[in-house]
């Protein structure tokens, strides 16, 4: 896990040190017990590398502010903020997922683009299945793992299953992209369907293997800050961060497609 361990310390570095420029407001907003204040950001898996460094980022210019994270499945999470589950911000793998909370009047503005990311192969360092291409992934008894058609990457993983004429007869499916990845890492699948980020963020624990099918399927993350959030105005001050051209220089080292 070495390289993991880097890639995430070097997005914090480049995180903290565009946040270095950044003046530092005093918290504002509901204490905790403990005299601080608690911000609260519900975020797709897939995030966990990037929205931490930028979590870290946000505490050194928010003085007294704790930045806590629960990352899950964008289905759900949305399911838990519809639930009444208390966040303050919301992160999404994916659109349809965002709108179960918009249309529920659960932002507090419209959602909006941070980033875009696609799927891709991973398999264990020595490939042990000699995967080359998605079309390999049919392949008769292949351990393949893919999320569950109600995640994200599960729904682009059937988009492009559609859009090829492409049945795959997986082993499993996960209810979260890091459980694909963990699957592949342990040895326990011979190939994944992660995002292309995942991949990068894992170094030399798997190998990627990029197709070019995954263009058919391309998935667009949305932000919003929820308006009933304990912490609504540090909520919209993250979304901001995130959207800023300090957030999308972090997301882009990332190797996440642009906003726009």
């Amino acid at each position: 896990m070495r390289k993991l361990c880097t890639a995430a310390a070097a997005l914090t570095a480049l995180a903290l040190s565009l946040a270095g420029c950044a003046s530092t407001p005093a918290a504002t907003g509901t204490s905790t017990a403990g005299g601080g204040t608690t911000l609260t950001v519900f975020a797709a898996a897939s995030m966990k590398p990037t929205f931490t460094a930028l979590g870290t980022a946000f505490e050194s210019t928010h003085a007294g502010v704790k930045v806590t994270f629960n990352f899950a499945g964008s289905q759900t999470l949305a399911e838990q903020i519809i639930n009444g589950a208390a966040a303050d911000a919301f992160a999404s793998a994916n659109e349809a997922n965002m709108k179960t909370v918009t249309d529920a009047g659960l932002a507090a503005t419209g959602a909006q683009v941070y980033a875009t990311n696609q799927l891709t192969i991973a398999v264990p360092p020595d490939n042990p299945a000699g995967i080359t291409s998605w079309n390999d992934l049919t392949k008769k008894g292949l351990k393949l793992v893919v999320c569950a058609p109600v995640v994200p990457c599960g729904a682009a993983t059937e988009k492009i299953e559609q859009a090829t004429g492409t049945t795959l007869t997986p082993v499993s499916e996960e209810q979260a992209v890091t459980d694909v990845m963990a699957k592949v890492q342990a040895g326990e699948a011979d190939a994944g369907l992660v995002y292309q980020t995942d991949v990068i963020a894992a170094g030399e624990t798997v190998k990627g293997i990029e197709f070019a099918e995954s263009s058919k399927a391309i998935n667009t993350n949305v932000i919003a800050a929820l308006k009933d959030g304990p912490q609504a105005k540090l909520g919209q001050e993250f979304v901001d961060l995130v959207l800023s051209a300090e957030g999308q220089q972090v997301l882009k080292a990332a190797g996440f497609g642009a906003a726009d």
